[in-house]
């Protein structure tokens, strides 16, 4: 651990440069272009962003939550499309193989993972099948030595950039015994049958790189199933997904620390009535809330952060943060559009787009309503325990 703070500290300097001197000039240019430079690609891989979170046995950094957050932190200080490049490998395309991959699978894709020669996405969501996993349509046929695959799926993260294909595939017609329906599938972008569909035009995160994705009776080996069992896609989904609600609070907390800042600076810049507007006690007001829900998330990721090390069950926490963290971002865009006056609702201001990119973190990662579910959920379970002693 000791190795892993003193690293982490210097990358964490490293980055804090990094992104303010070299990422943050670039944004209009992402969003105007909507992609991330090839370069700038090729810049993170050799800082190590890709293997934040593979085990060190297969080239990672390993780095435990709590210390994975700060560098979110930092990454989030510049738009939301330059994490979006490295999301995916530390996340769930990581998190999938490293859990519950055979060793044959973690030798194959986590040192690629980690080096950033292969990117990853994750494919789940479908034209009729979102937060209801039960209605996943993709089928995944069995045949001799394997699966054929034909479906679609939607909304796919770095689908244009993509090297490997988590895919979530019906292999039994049945849901029951629950989820029991869904094998997650290593498919690399190169097999026959897979095409990706035109990059997705959306409100905002231009550059974020989204996309359609089509299997067409693709042939998978039954060895590409993730563990080599299949039925066990929702279980190797659900071990990830409480450490990506944890990530996207902390994307939260990273990008509202800079939009406050945006509208801080400005306040201190803009004159109004023969004084700067952060004179004015309204004014002041949306700061000062803007500051305490801020801090308020901070504390409560970095908490969660905390129990996730040290094993603890944290699924109703996880899910608190991702709800709060995702709205409170959008409440602090929303106060800074607000201070900026007309100036906020002008692209060159920035903030505009920062209001923009920031809505879709209430919808990714479980929506806030989805999580509301599961965190009341919870506490009906932890409720009829206490009644039942």
């Amino acid at each position: 651990m000791t190795t892993h703070t003193t690293g982490n500290s210097e990358l964490l300097q490293g980055l804090r440069s990094y992104v303010r001197g070299r990422l943050v000039p670039l944004e209009s240019e992402v969003a105007e272009q909507d992609r991330v430079g090839h370069d700038v690609i090729a810049e993170m891989r050799e800082m190590g962003l890709f293997g934040l979170t593979v085990p060190e046995a297969y080239g990672g950094l390993g780095l435990p939550l709590s210390q994975e957050i700060e560098l979110v932190y930092e990454l989030t200080w510049a738009s939301l499309a330059f994490r979006s490049v490295v999301a995916m490998n530390i996340g769930i395309g990581a998190k999938a193989i490293a859990e519950d991959g055979t060793e044959e699978q973690k030798r194959e894709w986590l040192p690629r993972i980690a080096s950033g020669e292969t990117i990853t996405s994750f494919c789940l969501t479908e034209p009729s099948s979102g937060s209801d996993s039960a209605s996943l349509k993709l089928n995944a046929a069995a045949v001799e030595g394997g699966y054929r695959l034909t479906g679609s799926k939607r909304f796919i993260s770095n689908a244009p950039l993509a090297g490997l294909f988590i895919v979530m595939a019906r292999t039994n017609a049945s849901p029951l015994p629950r989820n029991a329906h869904v094998s997650a599938f290593l498919v690399p972008a190169g097999t026959p049958g897979v095409t990706v569909g035109p990059r997705d035009k959306k409100m905002g995160q231009s550059g974020a790189a989204t996309a359609d994705v089509y299997f067409d009776d693709v042939f998978v080996p039954a060895q590409n199933i993730i563990g080599g069992i299949p039925g066990r896609g929702f279980s190797t989904a659900m071990k990830a997904l409480d450490r990506g609600r944890i990530a996207v609070a902390a994307a939260c907390v990273g990008q509202a620390r800079r939009i406050l800042h945006e509208a801080l600076t400005y306040a201190e810049t803009r004159e109004q009535f023969g004084q700067k507007i952060s004179q004015f006690q309204l004014v002041q007001a949306m700061l000062a809330d803007s500051q305490a829900e801020l801090y308020a998330t901070e504390c409560m990721v970095a908490d969660t952060a905390r129990r996730y090390d040290n094993s603890e069950t944290v699924a109703k926490q996880a899910s608190c943060c991702k709800m709060y963290a995702s709205e409170m971002v959008g409440r602090v865009a929303d106060r800074a559009v607000q201070i900026f006056g007309g100036a906020g609702y002008l692209r060159d201001s920035g903030i505009e787009r920062f209001y923009r990119d920031v809505r879709v973190m209430r919808i990714y990662e479980g929506t806030t309503q989805i999580q509301q579910l599961v965190i009341a959920r919870a506490m009906l379970r932890e409720h009829a325990g206490m009644v039942a002693q």
